[in-house]
């Protein structure tokens, strides 16, 4: 839960063979029952999330939306359902069976143009991912974050005590159009943290997702925090 003010400890959650695992199994899952696998922190916060957007990206002229470990793809679809354009909407992961259970799931969708949506194998820490034959810096104008972050917060720190993570916020800041938008949701930060994490690479505030609180034991918090940020021009 979105209380703590230090670094989470490294965990199998931070390795690739735990992810791995995971959508092998989602993935032979839905070629067998067409069960489409888990929506990472419930469906609730994926509609907060489609509703940020359409509240605040227009749908015309059709922006770059790019999602930063997209998993089985569920809020790009839920995306293209509320309206934007498919052919603008990429979705990125570093398991191959991830892009895999996405691509079938396009393929097995009542729309027409599900499909349209590109899912490609990366590694955003290492790689920054192309759209229609750029360089994928500077390119998109919104990039989504639903517990990726977290995910990269719980990889092995190297010999200095750094996390592999700590390039991620820089990275983001990259990629970012000016004048366009990144949007995270986390269980591991707060919003203060994400905002003292992201604000320092070219990234400002702009809003919040609000979540349900919780208080317990003398102390309140939430399920999950967000925060919206804008790249200044």
């Amino acid at each position: 839960m979105s209380e703590s003010s230090i670094d989470p400890p490294s965990s199998k959650l931070g390795t690739k063979a735990h992810w791995d695992d995971v959508y092998s199994s989602e993935l032979s899952d839905f070629e067998e029952i067409g069960d489409e696998g888990e929506i990472w922190f419930g469906e609730d916060t994926m509609e907060k999330m489609v509703d940020w957007t359409l509240e605040n990206v227009p749908k015309n002229p059709s922006p770059s939306i790019l999602e930063v470990g997209s998993g089985n793809g569920a809020l790009l679809f839920a995306l293209h359902e509320a309206g934007y354009n498919p052919d603008r909407m990429y979705g990125i992961d570093y398991s191959a069976d991830a892009i895999a259970l996405s691509k079938a799931i396009a393929q097995s969708k009542e729309s027409e143009d599900a499909d349209h949506i590109s899912f490609t194998v990366c590694n955003f820490l290492q790689d920054f991912p192309a759209l229609s034959g750029g360089g994928g810096v500077a390119v998109w104008d919104l990039v989504l974050d639903k517990g990726t972050y977290d995910a990269m917060a719980l990889m092995e720190k190297d010999e200095h005590g750094r996390s592999p993570a700590d390039a991620y916020p820089s990275r983001i800041a990259q990629v970012v159009k000016p004048g366009g938008h990144f949007l995270i949701v986390s269980c591991n930060f707060t919003e203060g943290e994400l905002r003292g994490k992201f604000e320092v690479s070219g990234l400002q505030y702009h809003s919040r997702i609000e979540f349900p609180s919780f208080s317990f034991g003398g102390k309140s918090g939430n399920v999950y925090s967000s925060v919206a940020f804008r790249k200044l021009n």
